[in-house]
């Protein structure tokens, strides 16, 4: 059965176990990122995922620490709440010879605690006796590094691989080598302080001797190396004071602070802005909010399109980054193999050997149909959002060649709407946000065939071409602007005709390559109000829909409603549900001033993130009806941390406000704020407009709430629109 999925999908990620039961730890910094187990170990079991990842590369694939012949016992372990160590507190078990115990169990504290730097993993290991008696006992570390492509790991089979060299074993550590086909060397170095006892290629052994009350440290690096790169490896003090010191000034450059009354809702904000903050990666271009961990550590166009939209109103300059990255990575030619177009966004970026050698496209990869409009989009939102004309000036050649694109390259049969057909016999079938080979339908549960027009990417469409009309008239340059917003209104016209279903009360999912439509209710619909292309009265049916029993389970809008023939609540994308999807619904909700239906929305979130670790949104879970007494049920192979996931929580808080800051004008607006029955105070400080800054603390009442001024600095205008 494996085997026939990955012909129909073969970017399917296989599973034979969860994600959801293996309670994993995630580290990231940069191009590494790390997966353990709550031992801090990592072992081969689950989907095989734990392990110590670095530019697509797994390099270390097993760590394991034995006390004698046995496992420690697990006291507990957690990420502390910004992201950048992993804390795990181990004891003893009972220790017996002949058949006598001779260390009790909870005799010895063991305190692991790791994190990631600059291609190294360090980890710290302090052993204290708690006992009233001398111990003396042997620790070891068993290892191992597969150098499995991300891609090996999410179950493709590879025909051929690269040649494993001689590996070098010393009395402070080990260092383990592959050659890969693409030429590359790369090296797993694990070193050791103080000196070893014995050490061999997959296992070190170390002594510890404890008088009453005495503790021991011990150090252990894990350097992630390339011939042609080696990281610098510092003590572990010095490299962990360097990383708080990273940290302090991310949060000292952050723009906007948002606290409530309520503390687990505190938790929730906390949670996701140090994830937020782990995801981005700092690159050439600046920096950019990496998808995903474990499988989708790297740019992805979308993904970081959309993470910058929704925490556009705390931090700008991630959008910036954004748009930067992607400006410099646009397709320039058209290259059928990457479904490269010129104009056209990335998709995907990814390093790793497989990726170097076109064994997957992903390279570089330009296989999505709705990066392009979004870029612009976000574009002209930064804009409002900053009023920073110089850095339009500079992406404005990028803006008009997406929007070449969209009308040569997107619109396939020149009916007014783009489409997508995969150029490549081995990219993405779908090329939307549910990109798997199922996701795009007709009623009869028949799939789609192309060239396919997603009712959502018509939306953004039109977004693009209003917001670019603006950027236009900043630039001064009338008759684009004009040309631009007239192209907006034509097809807003022809969208209403072609996508709208009266018996569905909502709008088809797609045009099929007949122009057909799919009357499939589906979430996507709800991106159309996020858009603004629907009209005031369909946007209100289409909204009436989506909060059906058939959608709304509890706990957020699935993807397909229940009545759907397609609908599975375990599947990926048909009935599934993701906060980020319904993140960009609520802000649709919004536009068009449905606020309790947004406050309905932000209220089942919130109540599922007091049943996950951490208050950690995972980047979907199951469309289970809400049961009584029980948490949402986490879909196995969810991402987490996942960026849109994390960000969706400000995009909420900022809908259910009607929260907009126009910076090129001064102004704050708030359009109908309304918030739940939860939240009775927020405090937002430190929100700039331009050269100005504003503290705002807004209280709740029955049907209303109050804005007071606490603080500003500058000459900026609030506005509230009741």
């Amino acid at each position: 059965m494996d085997e026939i999925i990955r012909v129909r999908d073969q970017f399917y990620i296989l599973a034979t176990s969860s994600l959801a039961d293996d309670r994993t730890r995630v580290l990231k910094h940069d191009d590494m990122f790390a997966v353990f187990d709550r031992y801090g170990d990592i072992q081969p079991i689950g989907l095989g995922e734990q392990g110590i990842y670095y530019e697509g590369t797994r390099f270390l694939s097993r760590l394991e620490l034995g006390l004698g012949e046995s496992r420690p016992l697990l006291l507990g372990s957690t990420v502390n709440d910004d992201n950048s160590l992993l804390a795990v507190d181990l004891t003893n078990p009972d220790i017996y010879i002949g058949g006598n115990v001779i260390i009790p169990r909870g005799t010895l504290h063991i305190f692991r605690s790791k994190f990631l730097w600059h291609g190294v993993c360090y980890e710290r290991l302090r052993i204290i006796n708690h006992g009233l008696s001398p111990i003396e006992v042997v620790f070891s570390l068993s290892f191992e590094a597969d150098f499995s492509d991300i891609f090996e790991v999410r179950g493709i089979k590879r025909e051929h691989r690269g040649q494993r060299l001689k590996e070098t074993v010393g009395e402070k550590g080990v260092v383990l080598q592959y050659k890969g086909l693409d030429n590359v060397i790369r090296r797993t170095r694990l070193k050791f302080s103080p000196a070893l006892r014995e050490a061999s290629e997959s296992r070190m052994r170390f002594d510890v001797r404890l008088s009453p009350k005495e503790e021991a440290m011990f150090f252990l690096t894990i350097s992630c190396e390339f011939a042609h790169r080696t990281p610098h490896c510092f003590s572990y003090d010095r490299a962990f004071g360097e990383l708080r010191n990273k940290l302090k000034v991310a949060g000292a450059q952050q723009n906007c602070e948002i606290y409530t009354s309520n503390e687990q809702f505190n938790n929730w904000l906390n949670r996701s802005l140090s994830d937020l903050y782990m995801m981005v990666t700092d690159t050439p271009q600046g920096p950019y909010p990496y998808a995903g961990v474990p499988w989708f550590s790297t740019p992805f166009g979308r993904d970081g399109i959309i993470t910058a939209l929704e925490f556009l109103l705390i931090n700008p300059n991630i959008a910036k980054g954004v748009l930067t990255y992607l400006a410099s990575t646009q397709a320039r030619e058209t290259i059928p193999e990457r479904d490269a177009e010129p104009g056209k966004i990335l998709h995907e970026a990814r390093d790793g050997e497989m990726a170097a050698l076109g064994e997957v496209p992903f390279r570089r990869y330009y296989g999505s149909v709705d990066a392009t409009p979004l870029f612009v989009v976000l574009a002209g939102a930064y804009y409002e959002r900053t009023g920073d004309r110089k850095f339009i000036e500079s992406i404005w050649p990028s803006v008009e060649l997406a929007l070449k694109w969209i009308d040569a390259y997107g619109d396939m049969d020149g009916d007014g709407f783009v489409e997508y057909f995969r150029h490549s016999p081995h990219g993405l079938v779908h090329q939307g946000w549910k990109d798997s080979q199922d996701s795009v339908f007709h009623a009869d549960g028949t799939l789609a065939e192309g060239p396919i027009a997603l009712c959502e990417v018509q939306g953004y469409v039109y977004d693009a071409k209003l917001r670019a009309s603006g950027l236009a008239s900043v630039l001064g340059q009338t008759e684009r602007a004009d040309e631009l917003l007239h192209q907006a209104d034509r097809l807003k016209g022809r969208f209403e005709e072609a996508f709208w279903c009266e018996e569905l009360s909502t709008y088809a999912l797609a045009l099929d390559g007949k122009k057909r439509p799919c009357q499939v209710r589906a979430s996507n619909a709800g991106h159309c109000l996020f858009s603004g292309i629907a009209t005031q009265d369909r946007a209100e049916h289409t909204a009436q829909t989506l909060l059906g029993e058939d959608f709304f389970s509890g706990w957020g809008i699935r993807t397909v409603a229940a009545s759907e023939v397609r609908y599975n609540p375990m599947s990926y994308h048909n009935g599934s549900i993701w906060p980020f999807d319904n993140s960009i619904i609520t802000a649709g909700l919004s536009r068009y001033r449905l606020k309790d239906l947004a406050i309905k929305v932000l209220a089942g979130l919130f109540d599922a993130v007091l049943f996950l670790d951490l208050y950690r949104l995972p980047e979907l879970f199951c469309g289970f009806h809400r049961r009584s007494g029980s948490g949402p049920t986490l879909y196995p192979l969810s991402c987490a941390p996942q960026s849109w996931s994390a960000a969706s929580v400000f995009f909420l808080i900022q809908s259910c406000l009607g929260l907009s800051v126009n910076a090129p004008r001064m102004q704050v607006c708030f359009s109908h704020p309304l918030l739940p029955n939860f939240l009775h105070r927020i405090w937002i400080k430190n929100l700039k407009v331009g050269e100005a800054s504003v503290e705002l603390l807004i209280e709740r009442h029955e049907r209303d709430v109050d804005i007071n001024i606490a603080h500003k600095d500058g000459n900026v205008e609030i506005i509230v629109i009741r």
